[in-house]
């Protein structure tokens, strides 16, 4: 084996991300984060063949209902900024739908935890 079929692998590795992604940059952080949650549009069945098949399987994947970025990416095992592109090339093109995750609800305020914990014990003992 030359030196050339030893580097061979590595540059594959370098190339192939960029490929995928055509080249294209990563969204915003804002935009498309790790916690954002993707779905399918409710057209996903009309796509066209044009579709890379990285980008047909994320599409396959989102049909099921809401992932994460992060989980399609460890569905996928594409680094995670190849999977934030393909998303993005995604949504802007009508195929997914994208929202932020639920914001953390309050706290309970403890004095009402603790008259109902009272109110409990007063009725059961």
């Amino acid at each position: 084996m030359s030196r050339f079929d030893e580097r061979e692998p590595e540059a594959a590795e370098l190339v192939r991300p960029y490929v995928i992604t055509k080249g294209r940059g990563l969204p915003d952080e804002e935009q498309l984060s790790l916690v954002t949650l993707v779905t399918a549009s409710a057209d996903h069945h009309q796509r066209p063949t044009r579709l890379s098949p990285e980008e047909q399987s994320m599409l396959d994947l989102c049909t099921a209902g809401y992932l994460s970025v992060a989980e399609v990416a460890g569905h996928t095992r594409l680094p995670i900024g190849v999977v934030r592109i393909l998303l993005s090339a995604l949504t802007e093109g009508g195929y997914l739908i994208t929202r932020p995750p639920v914001q953390r609800a309050a706290l309970a305020d403890r004095d009402i935890l603790e008259e109902v914990l009272n109110g409990l014990r007063a009725k059961f003992g």
